[in-house]
């Protein structure tokens, strides 16, 4: 009798792992699609017009933020930072849809495509920026950006 339980037994503990990590899996895929979408307005309310390689550079800075010690450590963290991006403070990024562009752009850089080298900063030249962000060493420019470490 001790061993059809024990069979039952470890049947529904394996059971319970296979939920367990399917409803973890899950949890995980809509987490990374709700990155993907955030980072996604992002890109399209900062970099919308710019070359494909400076939208997915947006992104990689994002996400080269989220890897640094000196930032949140989530992507909603970093775009929602007080004061990091115009377009969070005015709205423009519930204002602007994510084209098709954007989202390519944004799954790009979440799969590891990083046109910047590591940067945690851009900025476009031709507008009024805070004086102090051109202390950043300039790594490279992509479009109307300049992406600095």
């Amino acid at each position: 009798m001790r061993m059809p339980n024990a069979r039952i037994l470890v049947f529904v503990v394996l059971a319970v792992a296979v939920v367990i990590g399917t409803v973890a899996h899950i949890g995980r895929a809509q987490s990374r699609s709700g990155d993907v979408n955030l980072l996604a307005r992002l890109i399209a309310a900062e970099a919308e017009g710019e070359p494909y390689q400076g939208m997915v550079a947006v992104g990689a800075v994002m996400l080269n933020r989220v890897a640094s010690p000196k930032f949140p450590n989530s992507i909603s963290g970093c775009v929602f930072q007080p004061g990091a991006f115009e377009s969070v403070s005015n709205g423009l990024i519930w204002r602007r849809s994510p084209s098709r562009q954007a989202i390519s752009a944004a799954r790009d850089a979440m799969n590891g495509y990083d046109p910047t080298y590591g940067c945690v900063f851009f900025w476009n030249p031709a507008k009024p920026v805070s004086g102090w962000i051109w202390s950043r060493s300039i790594a490279v420019k992509i479009g109307k950006h300049v992406f600095a470490r």
